[in-house]
């Protein structure tokens, strides 16, 4: 889909894609752990029925997290502490430069 309006350069054109099934998916689960709510925020995403997106919601099943909760104080006043792990940057050097 696209949309054109006039500029005094001449037209301009920008182009609009509403995203695919697997980005909206993805984009849901980012947002919410609710699956009804994944399948509200999906199907507005994409501009289409909640039951066209809702089997591709079931089918993705539920995002991995890596979290671990600690408990840290004493009984009268325990905190959480939430710690998450995220995979290590690799940094990716081209040997040409390093010559």
């Amino acid at each position: 889909m696209t949309k054109t309006w006039k500029t005094k350069f001449g037209p301009r054109r920008v182009r609009h894609d509403p995203p695919t099934v697997a980005e909206a998916v993805a984009a849901a689960q980012g947002l919410t752990d609710n699956i009804s709510d994944q399948i509200e925020i999906a199907a507005s995403l994409m501009g289409v029925a909640q039951e066209e997106v809702r089997e591709a919601v079931m089918a993705a099943g539920p995002q991995r997290r890596n979290i671990d909760v600690v408990a840290v104080g004493n009984a009268r006043s325990p905190r959480s502490v939430i710690v998450e792990r995220k995979p290590a940057r690799r940094m990716v050097t081209n040997r040409a430069f390093n010559r």
